[in-house]
């Protein structure tokens, strides 16, 4: 009787562990995995929360232990991909029961993988302890390979604005210490600043701005709309200050003496000048721009979207100004670009020397700049005519090739040679042999940018030998043979 009671009591004290178990852990159904930035890939798995922990007390040696995600929400189970998991203790028994039971539970959750976020300090090659020299430093450096008008590889534009955004959070030591204790997923939910958006991906700027502030002058492209979550708060500056034109290229042909000499030329330019309707202003006269309605001036619009892991931010330039942040009646004559096409005809100097592939630089003679910037240049490609005669080698030296008949060669002779200079007599040694190169010096090429420097002209020889002869030119060949025998 006392075994039974004893049994009867143990059965009603078990059953009541289990219902202060239910009744504590009920709670814990409710949560939900959150997204957690490691170095490398993770599963998250959302577990009946319940089963999990009734689990683990039976099986307390193999479960694996509940962790706690940065916002402090239990329940999520992190699973490393690589490598698998360890196998149980070689002290821990599990019969199948048990493993198909553990199997059911974890086919209720739900599986979502995610990749990694970048790591800023090995995106900007520096350590977690770098100091701020050293990340302006990697910054410049980085910076300046990667710019879209220095880098012209695919994908050269994003790497520059992860490489922006990457200093720009830990140039900020708020940010920084955000990122340091809870990776990228810390900034996008806006931890440590007081709920979403508090440090959260919108607070970016603009790449280019920053490329600006350390460079100075235009970043080439800045004032870009449509990077993601960036802000633009100076875009609508950048297209509305004054940019410097682009530079004009002019095809020249010229003849080979010419090039030798130098000579005077007039060129004929296409090329963008300010609009004189509207003095380059590209607004219709008597009106004057207004702030742009839709954007408010900035230039560009902010569309938010709300999601369980923060606010995201995407910038797109204002369809409305095109980006400029104003809106304006356009001139009729430029249609509000403030330039026109117009032909000027150019002095232009060639200098002595020059030769084929050879850039001339005019200066401010290129494209009118926007808003009233400064003219670009204008660059002149030369490409010099072959001289029949005259072969040019090694920048400043001419060679050329003159023929005499055997006799000459064997007597001597002098000869008439053709040079830049004109007609020169070049006087052939005695006994010269076929193939033979003479010189001529001074007579090559003014060297460019030192026209007091020339080089010289080498004449080669070459001899002819008639392949039918008369009788008495073959009795005195035959004459001088025994001669020289």
């Amino acid at each position: 009787r006392r075994r039974r009671r004893r049994r009867h009591f143990g059965r009603r004290r078990s059953c009541l562990h289990k219902v202060i178990l239910f009744v504590l852990l009920l709670p814990l159904r409710r949560a939900r995995a959150l997204l957690v930035t490691t170095p490398k890939m993770v599963e998250v798995v959302e577990e009946d929360t319940f089963a999990a922990r009734a689990l683990s007390l039976r099986r307390r040696q193999r479960a694996r232990p509940l962790l706690r995600s940065p916002t402090g929400v239990a329940g999520a189970r992190i699973l490393q991909r690589k490598p698998p998991p360890s196998p149980p203790p070689s002290g821990t028994t599990s019969t199948k029961k048990e493993e198909e039971e553990a199997k059911k539970k974890q086919s209720r959750g739900k599986t979502l993988i995610v990749t990694a976020g970048t790591d800023y300090y090995e995106l900007l090659g520096v350590s977690r302890s770098a100091d701020t020299k050293e990340l302006k430093r990697a910054y410049r450096q980085l910076a300046r390979k990667y710019h879209p008008d220095v880098n012209k590889e695919p994908g050269a534009e994003d790497k520059f604005k992860e490489i922006s955004n990457a200093y720009e959070v830990l140039s900020d030591d708020q940010k920084k210490a955000i990122y340091d204790q809870y990776g990228e997923a810390g900034l996008k939910n806006g931890m440590g600043g007081g709920g979403y958006g508090g440090a959260g991906m919108g607070d970016f700027t603009n790449p280019f701005d920053l490329f600006e502030s350390f460079f100075g002058g235009s970043a080439g492209m800045g004032g870009m709309g449509g990077m993601g979550g960036m802000g633009g708060r100076s875009s609508a500056q950048a297209r509305n200050r004054p940019t410097q034109g682009d530079d004009e290229r002019f095809d020249l042909e010229i003849d080979f003496l010419e090039a030798v000499f130098g000579c005077e030329k007039e060129l004929d330019v296409m090329r963008l000048e300010d609009c004189d309707t509207c003095s380059g202003s590209g607004v219709k006269a008597g009106t004057r721009p207004s702030t742009c309605g839709t954007c408010g001036g900035q230039g560009q619009v902010i569309a938010t979207v709300r999601t369980p892991l923060g606010n995201f931010q995407q910038v797109t330039t204002c369809q409305a100004c095109g980006g400029n942040g104003q809106t304006s009646t356009p001139c009729p004559k430029c249609g509000g670009d403030g330039r026109v096409r117009k032909s000027k005809r150019i002095s232009l100097r060639v200098p002595a020397g020059v030769d084929s592939g050879s850039r001339l630089r005019v200066r401010s003679e290129g494209n009118a700049g926007r808003k009233g910037g400064p003219p670009g240049d204008l660059y002149v490609f030369i490409a010099v005519r072959e001289d029949p005669d005259l072969k040019r080698f090694e920048s400043i030296n001419i060679s050329t090739t003159v023929t005499i008949p055997y006799t000459k060669a064997i007597l001597g002779t002098t000869v008439k040679v053709r040079t830049v200079d004109g007609t020169v007599d070049l006087k052939i040694p005695t006994g010269v042999q076929p193939g033979a190169t003479l010189l001529m010096a001074k007579r090559g090429v003014p060297k460019l940018g030192n026209p007091n420097v020339r080089g010289d002209q080498y004449v080669k020889v070459k001899v002819t030998i008639p392949n039918k002869i008369s009788n008495e030119e073959k009795a005195l060949v035959e004459e001088l043979d025994k001669n020289q025998k």
